[in-house]
């Protein structure tokens, strides 16, 4: 496994979740809910938690049909993770499968006592700390990066 902190990012077209751990990849936590319709500044603050957090990479959530295919959303977010990791590069971006992510995001709030409309504004970071927890547990079960790396095309 290997150590250094990470940030998740749960892309949605009108809020962003946004996740880190802990440097040993222990835990998950929500940081925030990023604003997602205003693109541009999305990608502003985004990068502004990538400078304060300092990771050693980036996990995007790649939402995929269950049956595992991409439909029009993975294609948004395989173009917002080019566009994000042009800009944070050095800093690599891991694209990993997110099915599933927000149900069980809410199933977890539900369980916890809290009222759906009050989640809707924190469902988004919920969904980022499981598809982070999903990337740490792969990357501990297998010894390799979760996912797929973004390259950067210039």
């Amino acid at each position: 496994m290997r150590r250094g902190r990470r940030l998740a990012v749960d892309v949605g077209d009108a809020r962003i979740g946004v996740a880190s751990c802990d440097p040993d990849g222990i835990l998950a936590t929500p940081v925030e809910t990023v604003p997602g319709r205003d693109v541009p500044a999305a990608h502003r603050r985004l990068r502004q938690l990538v400078e304060e957090y300092e990771p050693i990479e980036v996990i995007l959530g790649l939402p995929r049909s269950l049956g595992g295919g991409e439909g029009p959303a993975a294609v948004k977010v395989r173009e917002f993770a080019q566009v994000f990791a042009r800009s944070i590069a050095p800093v690599p971006v891991r694209l990993v499968d997110e099915r599933m992510t927000t149900v069980t995001a809410a199933q977890g709030m539900r369980a916890s006592g809290v009222k759906s409309k009050k989640g809707r504004s924190v469902i988004d970071q919920a969904a980022a700390v499981v598809i982070l927890q999903n990337a740490l547990e792969s990357e501990r079960a297998s010894g390799n990066p979760p996912g797929e790396g973004v390259e950067v095309v210039v």
